[in-house]
């Protein structure tokens, strides 16, 4: 009987892992190549399951993207957190968080699938999720960091930026085509070479 009790825990944990490797599978392979341009077979194949398993966990395409979608809300929120509640007087509040976007954006397809959800403005299931997502993002930077609607404005908008630069590959093309390092030097010229390390690194198919 103990056996049978002490072998439960370890099923449900081996689930919930398979769980966890499937949704960051899907984040780098949605992150890739957008939510249309995604299907669950390709994330089957990236997370080393079948494609029936992914549709039995997470039942249709819609549902697996908007669970990817609030794991990167979520994870970035966390990560932005822990920044803002470091004691560094040196380093202002919105430079450490501008490091932290960077710094996350190494994480496959976590930016870049938020990025796609906000193309999504007008579907009826994303485009709620994503605003309300975008919102929640404004009012940590209001309400919970301190910055001013302009403060904001600015960050956000480096940030898409930023993920304009690693969804069109600008790196691939920095050393024959001077302007994209003139460039990103003039947009974020503490983290160009990051710019240019992630826009090779987030190819579809590599890691």
């Amino acid at each position: 009987m103990s056996s049978v009790n002490s072998a439960e825990p370890q099923t449900r944990m081996r689930s919930e892992d398979r769980r966890e490797l499937v949704l960051a599978a899907a984040m780098g392979v949605f992150g890739d190549f957008g939510y249309v341009g995604t299907t669950t077979d390709q994330v089957a194949k990236a997370a080393g399951v079948s494609q029936p398993y992914v549709v039995r966990m997470f039942g249709t395409k819609e549902k697996l993207f908007l669970e990817v979608l609030n794991l990167a809300l979520q994870t970035l929120l966390t990560e932005f957190r822990r920044v803002a509640a470091e004691d560094v007087p040196d380093v202002p509040v919105h430079r450490r968080l501008g490091l932290a976007y960077f710094t996350m954006l190494r994480q496959h397809g976590l930016l870049l699938s938020l990025m796609h959800s906000f193309v999504l403005g007008s579907d009826p299931v994303i485009g709620p999720a994503a605003r309300d997502g975008f919102l929640e993002l404004y009012s940590f930077l209001r309400d919970e960091v301190g910055f001013s609607p302009q403060e904001a404005h600015e960050f956000l908008a480096d940030g898409m930026l930023a993920n304009t630069m690693i969804s069109l590959r600008m790196g691939d093309i920095a050393e024959p085509d001077p302007r994209v390092r003139e460039l990103l030097e003039a947009c974020f010229p503490e983290k160009v070479e990051i710019v240019l390390e992630l826009g090779k690194l987030h190819r579809p198919g590599t890691r």
